[in-house]
């Protein structure tokens, strides 16, 4: 038997037709499984060994592409802040500060159009693409999302959106441009690139490339922030619905690769000391140490976990107020800004774009203080010390509308790479007043808000980590100034506040404080971190979601939670199956499957056959035979009115005038008449399913008993493999037996992976309608199954954990009453049958 593979989702129960699920392979019957069980140990070695070389390259690439980003980010952010600055310094004198805000309007504007021509090209590009690679790892596949020409768009796009001053990150971005190198390098091939191909046949399945997938975000997570363990983590808690535990030891080596290529050449270009690797990731929080002369100082006490809770809360609150501000922002896009053409979103981005640098530059102008940079007779808070501070942080000192020996404290957050800036937060001692970082804290807010979600590539990462960096040395100063705490360390604060504001934005836990910890290169922070983000993510989650889930949300994505609610188990799985279904018979004429195919949008179809002989017992009730006709009877669609639907869409039929290689030989024998076929077809003894082909068109004048035949089930086939069997000649005549029907092998059923022909594609004129294809060769014979009195939470946990993609209802005398797909499991639909149960009752 030449097993495909086993599950598809069905397109037309979706919120949105944009989306299909992802095949997941996780039957017994395995295709790739049975490949591995025929190879010999040195044959199955070299197929795993070219995995584990497979994943070192995704990981490389990932770490070259960060490499990338970063470097010209730097240039053109270093070459707009040194115009920039230089026009600010003579303008101050001169007075003309109006023609120093145009430069940077120019360069700002300039480099935010390039970003959204760029998303326009490939609209998928927008976002952090986290929301996007989340439903793919769960399940369900957004066209175009891990395209060579989405990471080209993707990474160029965040280099200018980040450049051009908006209040976005490129960190995120890193986790999508990783995940769509995961899935493309090892395929050998692109769409884009038509003409570069190799043959190479392994990993042809979407199980292996959901699995490089996996690897490839983990890589970017790694790449990002130099935290390796923090990205496998990633990949486990926020990313994968269904984990290999073969996978993990590939993954973790994946996000090495990536961490130490960038690292590797970021140290040697930077440094000019090849393979010393001082830089780990793209963002790195920097040595977290007291200063030596100040002997209270601890990096954190056990008293302070009393303010880190505190702390954690309102970072709850305030990413629950984060997150409901943009998903109404999000549904006023979706509403008034995405129907309109796209030169609106252009616009808006620009707008965007316009308000951001108009903000920054007036509020650094008007709302700064100036500060003493020397600490000559002082040791207060408001004096900046220059011992002991790295160089990094003392260069990133801005001047701006400030007399000599004074620096712009809002002008030295504004006016500097963000990362520069949490750097400051982190690290400076009594820089920053309690107005200013008030103000920048209300401001960031408000603009990085507003921000996300425009066409533009960004990240969310970075302005959360700033945005609550301020607030946590906010937090600080007012321990200081106003309880007289003078032990804390306000680098910590303003790290805890980071991780608050995060972990209230996004909801992550594991992966999250490991990022962290890796970041700081600081284990005794571990503590504090998890205890922080635990509790904002509490605090969060008693108000809405997670920023990502809000955002698959709204685009209608079935995404399946990590485990339904106990009240959930009132309902059975005949409770939420889908009834009506679209079935084809083991042997089903060419004319019939296309006409399934064009009136369908089912990625997979039950294989039936009518069970004849248990017609008088099903009229009887038997109740186990009877479930066919108990869930048809309420049903709008019957099995009389699917056949009509059928036989009605054959009249666009065009006729055959030409014939295919099936039917040369055949080409002068007259059809016998339909009488004489249908009981020749019912006495052939060499088919092993009997009673296959009800040839006649249902009536109105058929009986109960005729229309709902009980459906003896026998396996699943795809849509995709219907599809090839026609295209490739695949059938056999009616005089024949279907032995002499060419047999493919699975290599050439999936040679058109993963973009096989659309039926509507087919030219019907080469087909002759009444060839028979035989598809048992190529069904699933053995998906997993349920029972009609299944618990739903027995069913969510098999179809979740085994990755299933239909999950047949059969009944005890194996019988199809209905078919589960991911649609009946979300928690919208569980909610709508659970309130239909109790209104019954």
């Amino acid at each position: 038997t030449i097993l495909g593979e086993t599950r598809e989702e069905e397109d037309e129960i979706l919120p949105r037709k944009d989306y299909e699920s992802l095949d997941y392979d996780r039957c017994i019957n395995d295709p790739y499984l049975e490949v591995l069980e025929t190879m010999d140990n040195k044959k199955a070695q070299r197929y795993e060994a070219v995995k584990w070389v497979i994943v070192f390259a995704i990981g490389v690439c990932t770490g070259l592409v960060g490499l990338f980003v970063d470097f010209f980010v730097r240039l053109f952010t270093q070459l707009k802040f040194q115009v920039v600055q230089s026009s600010v310094e003579e303008c101050t004198e001169k007075g003309c500060l109006a023609l120093s805000l145009l430069e940077l309007l120019g360069f700002n504007l300039t480099f935010v159009f390039l970003a959204s021509l760029l998303v326009l090209i490939q609209p998928v590009a927008a976002g952090s693409g986290i929301p996007e690679i989340k439903c793919y790892l769960n399940g369900v596949k957004v066209p175009g999302v891990v395209r060579l020409r989405t990471v080209v768009c993707k990474a160029m796009g965040v280099l200018f959106s980040v450049a051009g001053g908006l209040f976005v990150g490129k960190e995120g971005p890193m986790i999508h441009s990783g995940a769509v190198v995961g899935a493309g390098l090892p395929q050998f091939q692109s769409i884009s690139l038509r003409k570069i191909q190799f043959n190479f046949p392994y990993f042809r399945s979407d199980r292996d490339k959901r699995d490089f997938v996996s690897a490839g975000a983990a890589a970017g997570v790694a790449a990002a922030f130099g935290a390796p363990i923090g990205g496998t983590l990633f990949s486990l808690e926020e990313g994968s619905s269904f984990w290999n535990q073969g996978l993990t030891w590939k993954v973790l080596f994946c996000s090495m690769a990536a961490t130490f290529t960038l690292n590797f050449f970021r140290s040697g270009i930077q440094f000019g000391s090849w393979g010393s690797f001082q830089l780990p990731g793209l963002l790195n929080f920097g040595e977290f140490k007291c200063s030596e002369s100040d002997k209270k100082c601890h990096l954190w006490t056990a008293v302070d976990l009393g303010f880190f809770i505190l702390m954690g809360i309102v970072g709850g609150l305030l990413g629950a107020t984060f997150n409901c501000l943009n998903k109404r922002l999000a549904k006023y896009r979706m509403r008034n800004v995405h129907p309109k053409p796209k030169l609106v979103r252009v616009l808006e981005s620009l707008l965007v774009s316009l308000t951001t640098t108009v903000v920054v530059f007036v509020a650094s102008m008007v709302l700064g203080e100036c500060r003493q940079m020397s600490s000559t007779g002082h040791s207060g808070n408001d004096t900046l010390s220059l011992q002991g501070m790295s160089e990094d942080v003392n260069s990133s000192i801005k001047t701006f509308f400030c007399p000599n020996e004074t620096y712009n404290d809002m002008a030295t957050l504004f006016f500097n790479p963000q990362e520069s800036a949490i750097l400051q937060l982190f690290h400076q001692d009594g820089t920053f007043s309690p107005v200013t970082l008030s103000l920048f804290f209300l401001l960031y807010f408000s603009l990085s808000c507003w921000t996300y979600g425009i066409s533009v590539p960004s990240g969310l990462f970075v302005p959360s980590l700033l945005c609550g960096a301020a607030f946590g040395r906010l937090v600080a100063n007012l321990l200081k100034s106003y309880i007289g705490l003078d032990h804390i360390y306000s680098g910590t604060f303003a790290l805890i506040g980071a991780a608050a504001f995060l972990g209230g934005v996004v909801r992550m836990t594991i992966s999250l404080t490991v990022i962290l910890i890796e970041s700081t290169n600081e284990i005794t922070y571990g503590l504090p971190i998890m205890i922080t983000l635990m509790v904002a993510k509490w605090t969060g989650d008693f108000f809405n979601k997670g920023i990502y889930d809000i955002h698959v949300n709204l685009r209608g994505v079935p995404l399946l939670e990590w485990e339904t609610e106990v009240e959930m188990d009132k309902l059975r799985a005949s409770d939420i199956m889908e009834p009506n279904l679209t079935y084809v018979y083991p042997h089903t004429r060419i004319q019939s499957l296309v006409s399934i195919l064009r009136t369908t949008v089912h990625h997979a179809f039950p294989v039936v056959t009518e069970n004849r002989g248990n017609e008088r017992e099903f009229m009887k009730g038997n109740q186990l035979i009877s479930n066919n006709i108990k869930f048809k009877k309420s049903s709008i669609l019957t099995r009389a009115g699917e056949q009509r639907k059928r036989s009605q869409s054959m009249k666009s039929y065009p006729s055959s005038e030409l014939r295919n290689m099936c039917d040369e030989h055949i080409a002068t024998e007259e059809p016998p008449e339909k009488e004489d076929l249908l009981q020749q077809m019912l006495e052939r003894r060499y088919t092993p399913y009997p009673n296959l082909y009800p040839d006649q068109s249902p009536s109105e004048e058929w009986t109960m008993e005729e229309r709902f035949r009980p459906l003896t089930f026998h396996g699943l086939i795809l849509r995709s493999q219907l599809v090839t069997l026609l295209v490739r000649g695949v059938c056999y005549s009616e005089s024949q037996s279907s032995a002499s029907q060419p047999r493919l092998s699975h290599a050439e059923m999936s040679e058109d992976y993963p973009r096989y022909p659309d039926i509507h594609d087919l030219d019907l004129t080469l087909l002759n309608p009444r060839m028979i294809v035989d598809v048992t060769p190529y069904m699933n014979p053995s998906p997993f199954a349920v029972s009609p009195n299944t618990h739903v939470s027995q069913v969510f946990n098999l179809f979740r954990t085994m990755g299933l993609r239909h999950l047949p209802v059969v009944n005890a005398v194996g019988e199809i009453v209905g078919i589960i797909t991911r649609h009946n499991l979300t928690h919208e639909f569980l909610q709508a049958r659970l309130r239909q149960h109790y209104q019954s009752i």
